[in-house]
């Protein structure tokens, strides 16, 4: 059991002040891009008021999974602070036990929405990460903000980071466990990405096990992993609690990745659109308020630590959505790449290239035993169209393009442009 207020949930089985970073062109250049399209959008005559028919929500109550993690914060606050009556519906948030769970209650139709592993939706729509259904991607709720913890053991012996662990498990020979979350979401995928990138084959080199996310601290304390990929809060409170030590945060694997998104159904999203739209476009604008100042952030820190939510202590909170970093051995810092629930639109839209990359690992790991079409897929379940939608509403600007580029720990850049060859192009793969 973790200390404080901290989740009490038993072990699974084995299966300083930081300165607001300055804004940089790049920021600048998006803000205007976006503000330019959304000018446009709204001359297409979507102005916040849908003509053709009625704009009101078509379901007045709307369930929406999460689990308890940091990054649920646009969700709960959309419904706490009442952002969602503005736009005509009620979110009632659903604390949920596991991430297999969550995506068993989103295809049978018992959640509406769920704060999701982006790349559970896209193993779903592919097959390969339980029953096929077609899912959809109404926006990203977060970027940034996950880290990978080695166990106190480890760090005693050297190993506090990545190169120094890949120089243990070839010097001392045993068996090493590593968690993660879902096999095809996002900490899985961070931590096979910086293993590899590291010389580390996680398929072959380690045994890689599946753990809920509040499971973690308590699987770690009784020895049954040496390392694990996860959401905050629960690599802080491993510090916290003197069992395990921050080897690198997932900004530092890619700088601003997407992280959970608002998940759905396409059937939910053709049935109900005016509710997607509702829902996006609610959660927009919480995101929007917890990016907003100081106050705002530890106001929600002080919300979702309460039991009904992430159930642990504010201060296992607070800290890291500020950017305010410790890795459990002495060393602090203050990291610009913190998560992001809004960053003026930049955090929230739904690129392609994102979704593209995720099919990619999947492919690299052997989740995918043949090259989908990438784009395609990406086109299908982002929806682009209720964002673009929703973004108007919350007065959320919009990017360029669809497509964005970004270079990853190994140096590699990843655009989308050519992903068959991307996914091909690793040495260290399945």
């Amino acid at each position: 059991m973790t200390s404080g207020n901290s989740s009490s949930t038993t072990p699974a089985t084995a299966a300083s002040t930081t300165a607001a970073p300055a804004a940089d062109t790049g920021r600048r250049d998006f803000i205007k891009k976006g503000a330019a399209a959304a000018t446009f959008f709204s001359t297409l005559g979507h102005s916040g008021v849908w003509a053709a028919g009625s704009d009101a929500p078509e379901k007045a109550e709307v369930k929406i999974g999460f689990i308890p993690l940091t990054d649920c914060a646009s969700v709960v606050m959309a419904a706490e602070l009442g952002i969602d009556k503005k736009y005509g519906v009620k979110i009632v948030p659903s604390k949920e036990a596991s991430w297999p769970g969550v995506r068993d209650k989103l295809v049978n139709g018992e959640l509406d929405f769920a704060h999701v592993l982006y790349g559970l939706i896209y193993g779903v729509q592919m097959g390969i990460g339980g029953p096929k259904k077609d899912m959809a991607v109404l926006m990203n709720l977060n970027r940034n903000g996950q880290a990978i913890t080695l166990s106190k053991k480890l760090a005693d012996k050297g190993a506090v980071d990545g190169a120094s662990l890949a120089k243990l498990m070839a010097s001392e020979k045993r068996e090493y466990t590593f968690a993660q979350t879902f096999p095809t979401g996002t900490h899985a995928m961070w931590l096979y990405y910086w293993m590899a990138a590291h010389g580390i084959n996680p398929m072959q080199d380690a045994k890689v096990i599946t753990v809920p996310p509040p499971q973690m601290v308590a699987n770690m304390r009784v020895g049954n992993m040496d390392g694990y990929c996860v959401g905050e809060p629960w690599n802080h409170r491993a510090i916290i609690d003197g069992i395990g030590i921050t080897a690198t945060t997932t900004q530092d694997i890619w700088k601003d990745h997407p992280e959970k998104v608002l998940g759905t159904t396409a059937e939910f999203v053709n049935k109900y659109p005016n509710t997607a739209r509702a829902v996006t476009a609610a959660i927009l604008e919480a995101g929007k308020w917890i990016d907003g100042g100081l106050s705002n952030k530890n106001k929600m820190a002080e919300t979702i630590a309460q039991r009904a939510y992430v159930n642990t202590s504010v201060d296992a909170i607070n800290q890291r959505i500020l950017g305010r970093y410790q890795n459990g051995l002495g060393k602090t810092w203050d990291d610009p790449n913190f998560m992001k629930f809004y960053d003026n639109g930049a955090a929230t839209f739904p690129y392609l290239s994102d979704g593209m990359w995720f099919l990619t690992q999947h492919k690299r790991w052997g989740l995918l035993k043949s090259h989908p079409d990438y784009l395609a897929v990406a086109k299908a379940v982002n929806r682009i169209d209720i964002y673009k939608q929703a973004a108007t509403a919350s007065k959320t600007p919009l990017p360029a393009s669809e497509m964005r580029s970004s270079k990853f720990v190994d140096g590699v850049v990843w655009d989308g442009k050519d992903p068959a060859k991307y996914a091909d192009s690793f040495k260290v793969k399945a």
